[in-house]
Order: C-alpha cells, then structure tokens, then sequence
C-alpha cells in the first residue's frame, strides 16, 4: 500500500506529536451532524491546538477492475499532488507552507484519510482537503511519477521472500476473489492503469452515503459541523460498489517457492471469525493467548524456549468485510521448515482441544485490559480509533464497555472459541527460502 504523509514543518514537529491531554477513560464522544446530514465522531480538546481528522470510504482496493489490481493504491499517492487550480508543487508549497499533514491509505475494504493541522491553520486545511477529496487532478507527470514509485517497491518485494509469502498466501487462500489480489497491483496491472481507470475509481467510491469521519482536538462541533459539509457535502450521495461476495479462505493447500536466502519464511491462514460475529471478543482473547501475546503465548514457548526453532512467532484475527481469517507466521532454517510446521499445527490442535488455563487468561485480560488506553494518547491515535469503531459498527459505547466485555469472559467462553476456531485444523501454508538439507 502507497502511504505518504506530507507537509510537518520542523518548527511544529513538536507540538504535532504531543500527547492529547485527554485520558484514555475519560473520553467523551460526541455525535455531530452536519446541516447536511453528513455524520462524524468528535472528542474535544482544547489544551493543545492540533486538530486531527481521521476518515474513510467503503470498498477499497477490492473495488479495483478485475484486470487492474493496483488502482485504488496508485490514486492513494495522487489525492495531494495537485487538485483544482493547484498544481502538484503548489499544492505541495501549501501544504508545506502551513505544517499540514495530510495521507491516503487504500486497504482492501476501506479508502482512507488522514489531515492533522494546528488549528489556527484550519480553514487553510480545510480547503486544502476539500479540493484534495473533490477535485483532484491526476496530471500526467505526478501519475508516472507515483507509479514509477510504486513500481519499485512492488518490484523490491518480489525478492523480498515476507513479501513474497504473504501475496501468494492472500491469493491462494482467495483464489478468484478480490482478496487474492494484490492491494498494490502487479507489474503488469500497474502499468496498465489509466487517469480514467483513477477517475472511474474516484466518482464510484467517494460518496457521502459511504464515508466515515472521526475529529479529536482543538474544534467545536459547531465549528465541525460546518467543516463536513464544505469538505464532503459536494460529493454524490450514493456511492456506485461491485458487490463482494462473503468468502472464506481456501485451506488444505501447501505451496513452497525457492528463494536464495537463508530462511524459509513460513505462513499459514485457516477460516476465523468476522468481527460483527457475537463470539469475535471471546474468539480474540482466545488467539491473543495461543499466538499474539508474543513472549508469553502458547506457540512462542513452544516453538523458541522449548525447542529454539525460531527468533518469533506469531498468530492473530483478521476481520475483513467479507472474511474472517486466521493467520501465523514465522522463520526458520530452510532444513527446520516441515519440523516447525508440523509443531505449529499439532500446538494448534492441542490448544483446540484443552483451551487455556485460567493463568494464561488472567495474564490476557489484565494485558489486553490495561494496555488499551495506550491506543489513544495522541490525537492523531484517538482519532483512528473512532474510525475503526464506525467502520466496524460497534457503537458509541464501545470504548467504554470494550475492557468490560474482556473482564468478564470466562474461562468456557474462551475455550469454546478456542475449539470453534481451531478446531478443523487445516490451513493453507506457504513456504517462501531455501530448502536446507
């Protein structure tokens, strides 16, 4: 993915990264409404003159042309080289010029942005940010530019054998679905892609009916409500998706491609959980225990301290719109790699069956418990938060009642998950290094 952020002045650097003075349990969210009918999330604080600005639109690189992978991360490096009247360098200039920070980020599901400005630059920012998400240009010399960029990371990772892996695992396991494409496109996609294709892309995603927004810092909400419909309200209301179809990952699948170097880099993926799924917290504390609790969990100890197999290992969630996965990694010798996935999969089976004990989910909970509020002690932070919440539909209570939900699991919960989870035991592997003797 092309993520760049633009525009920090050395001179506020600083203040930029100071922390919100707004502890992490003492939040207070409101729900602000445009005249418009333009919806946002804002925690206030006027202590530190920073305002940062988190949104995003529904669909993402999965909304790429079928035969273009690479569309929605190429336009991601454009929205701040040139829009409207602005050229690329004047848009640059400004942004410079006023310490404005501005990014894009295309991830499968979601087109993202972010904006963070000292507030007495706001109405500058805000103008900036309105051209940049409703008029931007796609001139030729800032598209090869980008593109050539982009095509020089995708060709860096094709040696990179964690590169490497992890595509071929995403499209393996999705074979024929968006998700087995690549979020930055190939070579050969990248190279095809048109200032059409970015327009097409453009009018198709960006709608007020598919967007989302989350603002911490120094601003009212009166003075927010005005913000959102003069940087968002002249976009369509409806936004124009292909429809993506619910999916799994394909398992039961071994691939190992050779690579000159001196570890094989092992993935794994199987079916996980969804996170709008009643059982996903119960289902997360349990696959934090077996593999996400790095020192202290179930396959670390295993496969470092007990047979000294692997620097690291780790297993997690992930929640896309249309699929839940399980996921693993590691590295090892190239002769070591069947031996450690073999371990890998009978630790599994076995957490599958005996669950945790009620040490490993107390050391959960008062983990995953107490290092919540370190998610949010900047504003830039608080404000990513509360996109993600939107995006997953939790609720405005959620960051209140979220280390509530964890305290009380128990101990059946956890197992239960652990069994619903990891109890088919059959994953797609991928293998990336050389093969040791």
């Amino acid at each position: 993915m092309y993520d760049r952020i633009r525009g920090a002045a050395l001179t506020v650097a600083a203040a930029l990264s100071v922390a919100l003075s707004v502890p992490a349990g003492a939040i207070e969210i409101q729900e602000v409404t445009s005249p418009g009918g333009i919806q946002a999330w804002l925690v206030e604080d006027h202590a530190i003159p920073i305002v940062s600005v988190a949104f995003a639109f529904r669909g993402g690189a999965a909304q790429d042309p079928e035969d273009k992978p690479g569309v929605a991360n190429l336009m991601s490096g454009l929205l701040d080289e040139g829009a409207s009247g602005l050229d690329s360098k004047a848009f640059q200039a400004r942004l410079d010029e006023l310490s404005i920070e501005l990014s894009y980020n295309a991830g499968r599901d979601t087109f993202s942005g972010s904006m963070r400005t000292l507030s007495e630059n706001i109405d500058d920012a805000e103008l900036l940010l309105r051209l940049s998400v409703r008029y931007p240009r796609f001139d030729e010399e800032p598209v090869e530019r980008i593109r050539e960029q982009i095509l020089t990371s995708i060709r860096r990772a094709a040696n990179d054998p964690g590169s490497v892996a992890g595509d071929q695992l995403m499209a393996t396991a999705f074979e024929g679905h968006p998700y087995g494409r690549p979020v930055s496109g190939t070579v050969e996609t990248l190279s095809a892609v048109t200032r059409g294709d970015l327009l097409a892309y453009h009018r198709a995603t960006f709608a007020r009916d598919n967007l989302v927004v989350a603002v911490t810092g120094d601003i009212t909400s009166e003075r927010l409500a005005g913000f959102l419909d003069r940087v968002f309200g002249g976009l369509p209301q409806e936004p124009d998706l292909k429809e993506i179809a619910e999916t799994e990952p394909a398992t039961g699948q071994r691939i190992d491609i050779e690579m000159a170097v001196p570890q094989a880099n092992i993935r794994l993926v199987g079916p996980g959980i969804k996170r709008d799924d009643p059982d996903f917290m119960q289902a997360y504390v349990s696959a934090y225990i077996l593999g996400g609790g790095g020192f202290g969990s179930r396959l670390f100890e295993e496969v470092r301290e007990n047979r000294g197999l692997a620097y690291g290992v780790g297993l997690g969630l992930g929640a896309y719109d249309r699929a839940g996965v399980v996921s693993a990694g590691t590295s090892t010798r190239g002769d070591q790699a069947d031996e450690v996935i073999d371990i890998l999969e009978d630790e599994i089976r076995r957490y599958a069956e005996t669950g945790p004990t009620e040490d490993e989910l107390q050391e959960a909970k008062d983990y995953l418990i107490g290092s919540y509020p370190l998610r949010f002690t900047t504003s830039r932070q608080i404000a990513n938060q509360l996109l993600y919440i939107q995006l997953d539909d939790l609720g405005i209570d959620y960051v209140n009642e979220r280390n509530g939900m964890i305290e009380a699991l128990t101990l059946d919960d956890v197992s239960e998950a652990a069994a619903r989870l990891f109890g088919g035991g059959a994953f797609t592997i991928v293998t990336v290094g050389q093969a040791g003797s």
